[in-house]
């Protein structure tokens, strides 16, 4: 019997010969991948003449190059994306579906033999065409990037194609025509652009030291795991064989919603004594994990300030000192918080900080939803270590400036962020008998039943007292 490896490179080799066949999908890709370096080669030149001409900053003719070859291999991708689209609906509807599903072949070898083809021709054509822009740049009075530069770059390009193949094979997994898969496409390619966007701001403002870019990287690679292990958990046969149309109906899915929201209450005080109780049983574990990784960045938060704050304030310039001393004139004073911030204002800030920790976890699979939860946890360490520098206690901050409103607001926080991070691994785990849609409603039922339930009441309770009772507390040890 082959083993694994081998019926997945089979599959894969049947895609490729396929796509290698195929002139009409692999002339524009070859068109393109060896044809726009050499626009880009002249843009290129073209731009620092113009840079140079006219006394422009050293800085943007030093990163052009680099920038250029983010776009040069996002490019070959998004074409190619369309092989990844067709994957399984182009089977379904070339009817040649039911003999490869009907194979030996069990679904895990099916799905990475799909990917593995589907990745491997843009991520190919991507190189080729950096490559040849390198040569071109080589030739040329254009600065070559540095080697480190050059492999992040590689790492970049390889880390968003698998990225965006990944996605794609789940469109083609959960569509049901190749114009559907193909409409969905934009829901990849878009954020996939702006996310390079910030990643060139990145080269450009950190230079040839631009570590940064790997911690994007191994997150890229990260997510794409992810997805990788999404569309594996959610790939049936018997789905893609009995599907014919997908209808978007409203009514239902609020039905579904309400049902999951409400369980089997027949009260509010049943609800909170059998459905919110229930979802608080299933979030033991998620609560545990947050509540280790909060303890975790408010270490690593207050560590970093007491290391490197002081060092960083002897290096400052006097221009950079005044500029702090007025920004922290225009702060709040405790003495008048009530009037200059007030309770609906700390309120609705801390409940959109919930809602987008939600949003980001739900299309990273609670990756990026549990980024800001940390940046939140190392905040309030950060802000202890300022404390402990400039000469007076961080206990006494922490017990008279952040506990009498955290009492509150941190669990708040972490139930929040909890279930967000069950939401994201529950997408993640296969699951018989249910598809992705009913997942996803039920998982958000169950974040709604604990942010409208718990969530809400203690941020609004915790607003009140950081306006009236922490200000107080707070003066009372800084005099």
């Amino acid at each position: 019997m082959l083993n694994r490896s081998s019926k997945i490179w089979l599959i894969a080799k049947r895609e490729l010969r396929d796509q290698l066949r195929d002139w009409r999908m692999l002339t524009p890709m070859l068109i393109l991948a060896l044809g726009f370096p050499f626009f880009m080669n002249e843009v290129s030149y073209r731009t620092i003449n113009f840079i140079n001409q006219f006394g422009g900053p050293p800085i943007i003719v030093d990163r052009l190059v680099p920038a250029s070859i983010f776009i040069i291999g996002f490019f070959p991708v998004t074409v190619a994306l369309v092989i990844a689209l067709e994957a399984f609906v182009g089977e379904k509807e070339r009817g040649t579906i039911e003999p490869l599903l009907s194979s030996p072949l069990n679904s895990k070898d099916l799905y990475l033999g799909k990917l593995l083809a589907g990745a491997s021709t843009p991520i190919l054509a991507s190189y080729l065409s950096i490559t040849v822009y390198l040569i071109l740049v080589s030739r040329q009075q254009l600065q070559m990037p540095p080697i480190g530069i050059i492999a992040q770059l590689f790492a970049l390009t390889t880390a968003h194609g698998i990225l965006m193949i990944s996605a794609a094979i789940i469109v083609s997994i959960q569509s049901t025509s190749i114009k559907s898969a193909n409409l969905m496409a934009s829901f990849i390619v878009v954020p996939v652009a702006i996310l390079m966007q910030s990643e060139a701001g990145m080269l450009f403002w950190e230079g040839d030291d631009a570590r940064t870019l790997w911690f994007i990287v191994i997150g890229i690679f990260v997510l794409s795991t992810l997805l990788i292990r999404l569309g594996m958990a959610h790939f049936h046969r018997e789905y893609l064989l009995g599907r014919e149309i997908d209808e978007l109906n409203i009514r239902q899915l609020s039905k579904s919603f309400w049902q999951a929201f409400k369980g089997k209450a027949i009260s509010v005080r049943n609800w909170y004594s059998i459905t919110v109780r229930e979802s608080l049983q299933r979030l033991r574990t998620p609560l545990l994990v947050t509540t280790v990784l909060a303890i975790a960045a408010f270490a690593v938060g207050y560590q970093w300030t007491i290391t490197n704050v002081p060092s960083m304030l002897e290096r400052a310039s006097s221009q950079n000192v005044t500029n702090f001393t007025e920004l922290l004139k225009k702060s709040p004073d405790l003495q008048t918080l009530g009037r200059d911030i007030s309770v609906t204002y700390l309120f609705r800030h801390n409940v959109r900080t919930m809602v987008i920790i939600l949003i980001l976890g739900i299309v990273s699979f609670s990756v990026l939803g549990m980024f800001i939860y940390l940046i939140n946890a190392a905040l309030i360490g950060g802000v202890l270590g300022v404390f402990q520098i400039i000469g007076l206690s961080p206990l006494n901050l922490f017990l008279y400036g952040i506990l009498p409103h955290g009492i509150f607001e941190l669990p708040a926080l972490l139930l929040a962020s909890a279930t967000v991070l069950r939401l994201g691994i529950m997408l993640v785990t296969p699951q018989l008998g249910k598809s992705m849609g009913d997942i996803f409603i039920e998982l958000l039922a169950d974040w709604a039943k604990v942010f409208i339930g718990l969530v809400v009441p203690l941020l609004a309770v915790a607003a009140m007292v950081e306006v009236y009772v922490t200000p107080t507390l707070l003066l009372s040890i800084l005099k």
